[in-house]
């Protein structure tokens, strides 16, 4: 089955799970400003109802939502441009995730990697909705017939189960109704890492606040931290295949490359030959001047979150004219009245 008779159209979700930092910027969220530059329509969304398959803090996840909605605005993801919705408040999601339940089965979701490490011994222990959320995962894709989906390599999995839910939807009833989406899996999709140690992920569960750069920090508190990000002795070298076995050499380089939209080669062509204390302030002075702005306006929205709150509405709006006909159909072709 063939996707040239759906509108291209691109879907993508962050869990507003709070402390957003460098790793979610590069690996997702400029990804998505560029996107948004092509021709094609765009809808961004804050998946507050996969957040909750662990118990969340009702404030934090209030918070936590509005102040992603806020990073998304600041890093350049216009509502003029894109749909910007919040999952809650389109009700189609969860309609079509309940079809999709219906649809997926159990053999399906026991094998996604995800589940077995989050319920790990404690399966039993475990939310249904963490067992079930590649469903509404997949509903969240198909509800807007989106033909494309930037993942990461960690979704991807996701991403076939959503392609098998789709599949058998249409052949169980005879229809060529739901998109075989695609994975758009942009470059090597930057995996940045602890400015504390080099093998370890960037995180927001890390103890220590030094060890990675937050979407709300200041100019000051970004440079002071790339000033104390752990190095090596030695001097830079002029391709990648030097920073073998050196990853924080390897993390700085790479941050700069992607904050700078160039590729390593073309960095250490620049920078091959210097030492840490020559590059470091070129590093803090790069992303001083790509992240403050962005944490001087998520401070200015989340001083009235009735903005954003604004947007949310607008785009909510804007999502079910793309929605409610969709499941309206897919009740139809199931032989539900309504």
């Amino acid at each position: 089955m063939s996707n040239t008779n759906f509108t291209p159209r691109v879907f993508s979700g962050i869990q507003p799970s709070g402390d957003l930092h460098l790793g979610n910027y590069l690996g997702a969220i400029q990804g998505f400003v560029r996107m948004q530059a092509q021709d094609i329509q765009t809808v961004y969304c804050m998946v507050d109802m996969h957040a909750i398959t662990v118990w969340q803090d009702p404030a934090d996840l209030r918070h936590s939502t509005r102040e992603l909605a806020a990073g998304f605005i600041a890093s350049g993801i216009s509502p003029e441009k894109s749909i910007l919705i919040n999952q809650s408040q389109v009700p189609e999601h969860a309609q079509l995730a309940w079809v999709f339940n219906c649809v997926a089965r159990m053999g399906w979701m026991g094998r996604m990697t995800q589940w077995k490490d989050k319920a790990g011994k404690n399966a039993e222990k475990a939310s249904l909705g963490l067992f079930a959320y590649p469903a509404l995962m997949a509903a969240d894709i198909l509800v807007y017939h989106a033909t494309h989906v930037p993942v990461g390599e960690d979704q991807k999995q996701h991403l076939e189960l959503t392609r098998d839910i789709a599949a058998k939807f249409n052949h169980d009833y005879g229809v060529d109704f739901f998109p075989i989406t695609e994975p758009v899996i942009e470059g090597a999709a930057t995996r940045v890492m602890s400015l504390r140690d080099g093998s370890k992920k960037m995180s927001k569960s890390d103890p220590s606040d030094a060890s990675r750069i937050n979407m709300t920090d200041d100019a000051d508190t970004i440079a002071k931290k790339i000033r104390k990000a752990k190095t090596d002795p030695d001097a830079l070298p002029s391709e990648a295949a030097g920073l073998e076995g050196r990853p924080e050499a390897r993390n700085l380089v790479n941050i700069y490359a992607a904050l700078n939209e160039q590729s390593v080669d073309a960095v250490l062509a620049e920078v091959g030959g210097q030492q840490f204390g020559t590059f470091k302030p070129k590093l803090a002075e790069l992303a001083v001047a790509k992240m403050a702005p962005i944490s001087t306006e998520m401070a200015r929205l989340m001083a009235d979150t009735a903005e954003i709150d604004r947007i949310l509405a607008k785009g909510a709006e804007q999502a079910r004219e793309i929605t409610a006909p969709i499941l309206k159909r897919t009740y139809e072709i199931i032989g539900m009245v309504g």
